[in-house]
């Protein structure tokens, strides 16, 4: 059982930044497709970003805020977090999967999933 474990989380002031980081428990897989999704209170999970292969794709609203660095180790992945907004708080949470997706921004891409670690974005 792969487990994708989380760190970084935390409370910051509105224009702020995060950094949060995720690594496989498991160095035998290649995970190929790694990414974020957020949930907020009352709201359904949504995608923050991702990297499939070489490919990085980020969501609308965390475009020019949010970044994946591409100098990732294998299997983890990194958000670095910039201006920071309250709308961007939720708890989130790193996904990933054994192959290269065609549709990385759904979570259905996705079969594994850590446990998730909360930013908190005070106005």
């Amino acid at each position: 059982q792969v487990r994708l474990i989380e760190s970084g989380g935390g409370l910051v002031q509105a224009g702020g930044s995060l950094s949060l980081s995720c690594a496989a428990s498991d160095r035998t897989l290649s995970l190929l497709t790694m990414g974020w999704f957020r949930q907020a209170p009352g709201k359904e999970r949504e995608f923050v970003a991702t990297m499939s292969g070489g490919r990085i794709l980020y969501a609308d609203s965390v475009k020019g805020r949010f970044t994946i660095p591409r100098d990732n180790a294998k299997n983890t992945v990194a958000l670095q977090m910039n201006s920071l907004k309250p709308e961007d708080t939720a708890v989130y949470y790193c996904a990933a999967d054994e192959y290269l997706s065609s549709a990385p921004d759904n979570p259905r891409t996705y079969v594994y999933w850590g446990q998730g670690t909360q930013v908190t974005v005070s106005s």
